[in-house]
């Protein structure tokens, strides 16, 4: 039976009152690998971009005797002007400025400082900064000819020749981010009949890390086929007791590999990102290239040859795993275009 009587006057029925809470320290408390799941949510290389930028914010307002946290819309607003007086490149400023406001919402302060005036000093100094001649750095592509160039330099002799070449050909096929490439392990790139399954873990556009399996076929010529060096490869590292791990591994001047058995010394296990890049320049600078390579030129090339061979840009976005508006592969775009389409072609005199 309910509490409640049948009546024909009105019922007030209120809530019942929630008993007090009582809080102590434990509910406050999170544990240091709970910590560490929380700061690993973003990516290491944005990460260490983000730090920077907030300790070089947080030294300056020490320096100018401003407060840092909260920070007012004057100090960001300075801050932005003193990065202008400074030469620094427009973007590197955006960055700081999307920084600054991020640290702020993580500490509880929303929406704050107020971006409004800082982005309208950075809008003027980005015109400013154009006029004066200057330009954003983009990568040079790498475009086939200069990679054929770099993989004659590869002797395959020596570990460091057979690590490169399989390096060089591997990024440029998956269209690689840097990250990518030396976070792969060996049983990431599993060979099929068409070529090679590549198992890319977490992307830049794949922050959840659900993973992705990028295909890569083979190529007609042995010496420039991906599948045949990152097979070489695999052999050296099998050869020395390393059949599973990172692929990529450092090879230092005794010629040890990076986690070899039995080595003596300390060889790091895994290459960094920018170990990966100073082997591109290393590789451009032994062919006697002119621009310097950069690893994300491989990248770059890749996407820009794909399209000037007819590939939809959807195509070359899924394969590069590159959102189908990014601006940066509209720029690879348009380079190709600005020559492929130009109304002067066809210009007699």
């Amino acid at each position: 039976m309910s509490d409640l009587e049948v009546t024909s006057s009105p019922i007030v029925v209120r809530p019942t009152e929630p008993p007090p809470v009582a809080y102590s320290d434990i509910d406050f408390t999170i544990s240091a690998d709970t910590a560490e799941r929380l700061i690993n949510s973003t990516a290491e290389n944005t990460r260490i971009a983000y730090d920077r930028a907030w300790k070089d914010f947080r030294e300056w307002c020490e320096h100018e005797g401003r407060v840092y946290l909260p920070a007012t819309a004057q100090t960001l607003t300075e801050y932005v002007n003193h990065m202008c007086r400074g030469k620094s490149a427009p973007n590197t400023i955006a960055q700081a400025i999307s920084t600054i406001r991020s640290k702020h919402t993580d500490a509880g302060c929303q929406d704050e400082p107020d971006s409004e005036k800082p982005l309208k000093a950075l809008k003027t100094y980005r015109r400013q900064w154009a006029e004066d001649g200057n330009r954003e750095k983009q990568a040079t592509p790498i475009m086939p000819d200069a990679l054929r160039a770099m993989i004659a330099t590869c002797d395959l002799r020596t570990l460091q020749g057979v690590r490169d070449r399989a390096l060089l050909l591997l990024g440029f096929n998956m269209m690689a981010r840097r990250s990518e490439l030396v976070g792969l392990d060996q049983d990431d790139a599993i060979e099929t009949p068409e070529g090679l399954s590549v198992y890319v873990k977490r992307s830049k556009t794949d922050q959840e890390a659900s993973g992705i399996r990028v295909a890569i076929p083979r190529s007609k010529r042995a010496d420039m086929c991906p599948v045949e060096a990152v097979n070489g490869w695999k052999e050296c590292l099998a050869e020395r007791g390393l059949v599973d791990g990172p692929l990529f591994r450092p090879v230092d001047r005794h010629g040890r590999i990076g986690g070899e058995p039995n080595s003596a010394g300390k060889v790091a296990v895994r290459l960094t990102g920018k170990s990966a890049c100073d082997i591109v320049h290393r590789r451009g600078v032994l062919a006697n290239l002119p621009a310097k390579y950069t690893s994300h030129g491989l990248r770059a090339g890749s996407a820009s040859t794909a399209y000037a061979a007819g590939v939809p840009i959807s195509e070359i976005a899924k394969h590069g795993r590159w959102n189908p508006n990014s601006p940066v592969l509209l720029v690879y775009i348009r380079a190709v275009d600005q020559w492929r389409n130009n109304p002067m072609n066809d210009i007699e005199f």
